[in-house]
């Protein structure tokens, strides 16, 4: 059996470490505290977060310590990696509950439920703990005088933000590291934590942790950083036309969080499942030869789908999404609950009718053409008696009366051929 660095580096997530000699036979052997940070800007994560999840998570599996930190108190300044602009800051109240939305979310992932002193028990801390009381020159004169701003500004996150930006970047903003680094420091001596993990545009930040830790304890602090998970043409992993794909189901419904892996492109499936699943290295090999010798089947798309809809959502919203895609085309959608049925077909083409329309009939013929299936009731006659016409995915054989009863909830779905429209009833 491998060990948990060996298992890391396969699945493509160690991108950059501060000891490469040392670090791995920690992770290998001894009991780690570890934790990554999760600024609370919203009231959800979303799947951008998901990898450092899964981090902690399989760390926690390892045997090791995971701790989830909010940033309640960073949060309120924001963090400038990776952004081009300024943060917006948050008020207490709106920070207050996005902490609690994040906090909920992270509880799924983790087991925060062993006993305090037992080994592996996940940790739920919030910097605002330290950082929400503290003295600005007692800061200044512990922390602030160990910092070089000669080697702030030769950071990624820095330098990218003072080079050829007219805004720049505010002393809020340029102070971000020197809080990040005093989170490490206030974990170390509070949990014993010497390992920060984070993604690889956070490594400046750790580095600076690492080395406090190690002038002000003298101890040696380790940092592992991850690749950013981007799309193959660059895009922001997790954002799509309709928006950021989030954990919370109020967000982003199961049905849509299942759609978003199934539509991963066959160059990158086999990452995905590396990075974000808890499939071990044989079956997801497996899947590997099975894109490769039959790309039209999707079977690692729908092992991912399943995968990561169910450590997200559960099972049983796993299985109502995976059944919602597979009815769509067929008659078995008309037995798919509300909720599931709204969100499979939210991306579908849609026209508004009122109630009273279906109730004085309506013309397939004419719904056709209204929904742009057809140029003309003519040539939707002709697509009707041609057998390429369906009401609710059952075929039509001629023109009739659409009515009440063909409602499935507030939808009546045409189709023609492989093509959809929805009459939504009530706009």
């Amino acid at each position: 059996m491998s060990g948990l660095f060996e298992d890391l580096t396969w699945r493509g997530l160690v991108h950059q470490i501060t000891d490469a000699e040392t670090l791995p036979k920690l992770l290998d052997g001894d009991s780690l505290v570890a934790y990554v940070g999760f600024d609370p800007t919203a009231d959800s994560l979303h799947v951008g977060n998901l990898l450092q999840i899964a981090l902690l998570r399989r760390l926690q599996q390892a045997g090791h310590t995971p701790i989830a930190l909010l940033g309640g108190g960073t949060g309120m300044i924001g963090d400038p990696g990776g952004k081009s602009d300024e943060r917006v800051l948050l008020g207490r109240d709106e920070l207050e509950r996005n902490k609690a939305g994040v906090r909920a979310q992270l509880e799924r992932f983790l087991d925060f439920e062993r006993p305090g002193s037992q080994a592996g028990a996940a940790i739920l801390e919030d910097n605002v703990t330290w950082l929400g009381d503290a003295r600005l020159l007692d800061f200044l004169r512990d922390v602030g005088k160990l910092f070089s701003v000669n080697e702030m500004v030769r950071k990624d996150s820095v330098r990218s933000r003072l080079e050829g930006r007219e805004q720049g970047i505010s002393f809020t903003e340029f102070s971000y590291m020197l809080l990040q680094a005093w989170d490490f420091l206030q974990l170390y001596d509070r949990y014993g934590c010497r390992l920060q993990l984070g993604g690889s545009d956070q490594w400046g930040n750790i580095t600076e942790g690492v080395d406090l830790i190690r002038r002000r304890r003298e101890v040696q602090a380790f940092g592992l950083t991850s690749p950013l998970v981007t799309k193959a043409d660059g895009a922001k992993f997790g954002k799509t036309e309709s928006g950021t794909v989030w954990l919370d189901a109020r967000r982003t419904s199961p049905y849509e969080f299942f759609q978003f892996w199934i539509r991963t492109p066959d160059g990158e499936v086999g990452t995905y499942l590396r990075y974000f699943s808890f499939l071990d290295r044989a079956a997801i090999e497996a899947l590997d030869e099975a894109t490769a010798r039959h790309p039209e089947r999707r079977e690692a798309q729908r092992a991912l789908a399943r995968e990561l809809t169910t450590l997200v959502h559960g099972e049983t919203e796993a299985a109502r999404a995976e059944r919602a895609a597979d009815v769509l085309f067929t008659e078995e959608v008309a037995t798919l609950d509300q909720d599931t049925l709204a969100a499979a077909l939210a991306e579908v083409p849609s026209t508004a009718i009122s109630p009273a329309q279906l109730d004085g009939g309506l013309a397939l013929s004419a719904a056709l053409v209204r929904a742009g299936l057809a140029s003309s009731k003519s040539d939707a006659r002709r697509q009707i008696e041609g057998g390429g016409v369906y009401v609710n995915n059952r075929r039509e054989a001629q023109d009739r009366t659409l009515r009440p009863e063909d409602v499935l909830g507030r939808f009546v779905i045409l189709r023609r051929g492989r093509t959809q429209h929805v009459l939504r009833l009530g706009g």
